[in-house]
């Protein structure tokens, strides 16, 4: 837990070093094996990722530890640094999705997964049905709004509109609850669900105006670095594609400075600083964090 608490605290070196004296006290810790994943995830240390999930798979795989399939989901994100698709997609139609699990966390890992593969530009067939109709025994809006923005990233993939729109409307089924749970829905997961909502159906500037202010406020209501990671490249894939050269190329040069030798990273600055055909619209200096 310290290791973890170190990791999210951006104190990489201070946060590996207890990962792994933790792992030398119980090689089978399945939590210290996970924060030191994230500080290679965090430092973009792809390779290491991949051989650290590889050589100790027998202490975090087995049957019965429930943080098999988000372990699994770890090395899926190395895998697509490096720009191997083939072998993500691997991990998740067997390690992550092969024994069609209900719990809530590995359907999360599920679909975002899937949903980075969707900002790569790859069809992931109909893998988007099954995940949408493991969500509706979880997904209420009432639960774990965190839950529930990953719910309708599957809804949108599987064109499930009502299943979109009962979401929205359960955000705000009492706008005077106090409690956490309905203020995180109402002013962070109603946002990220209409952001990714307008990306999804091509509305690229209305994501970027949805979407950006969320960017420095998502990790109060759960969730870590590794995992609110989409949303930035959400939107630096919506600023690619809207045409907005100068965001593009700002959002690029942020994430290929925290991840210099990430591949797909790479290919992210090129199309960002690429001579653009034809003009592109003017940046809108209202937009900043």
């Amino acid at each position: 837990m310290h290791a973890f608490g170190l990791e999210e605290s951006a104190d990489y070196g201070r946060a590996e070093e207890a990962g792994r004296r933790a792992l030398d006290l119980e090689p089978d810790d399945a939590w210290a094996h996970h924060a030191v994943a994230h500080v290679m995830e965090m430092q973009g240390r792809a390779q290491d990722g991949i051989g650290w999930m590889t050589v100790r798979q027998a202490h975090w795989a087995q049957p019965d530890n429930f943080m098999k399939v988000h372990n699994a989901w770890h090395g899926a994100l190395c895998h697509l640094d490096l720009g191997e698709v083939d072998r993500a997609l691997a991990l998740y139609d067997g390690q992550i999705r092969a024994g069609r699990s209900q719990v809530a966390l590995d359907l999360v890992d599920a679909c975002a997964l899937l949903w980075r593969l969707h900002l790569c530009g790859h069809d992931v067939g109909e893998r988007w049905t099954e995940l949408a109709a493991c969500w509706d025994a979880h997904a209420d809006g009432r639960t774990y709004p965190f839950n529930d923005w990953h719910a309708a990233m599957a809804y949108l993939g599987a064109g499930r509109d009502d299943r979109l729109e009962a979401l929205d409307r359960s955000f705000e089924r009492d706008p005077a609850d106090p409690s956490d749970t309905a203020r995180w829905g109402r002013t962070i997961a109603r946002p990220l669900i209409r952001g990714f909502t307008a990306f999804h159906r091509g509305d690229y500037r209305g994501c970027i105006e949805t979407l950006h202010p969320m960017r420095c406020v998502a990790n109060t209501f759960g969730g870590s670095h590794a995992q609110r990671d989409v949303i930035d490249w959400t939107l630096a894939e919506a600023a690619l594609r809207s045409g907005d050269a100068p965001l593009a190329a700002g959002f690029a040069h942020e994430r290929a400075m925290l991840k210099p030798h990430s591949a797909m990273i790479r290919s992210m600055l090129q199309r960002a600083t690429r001579p653009p055909r034809e003009p592109s619209p003017p940046h809108d200096p209202a937009i900043r964090c």
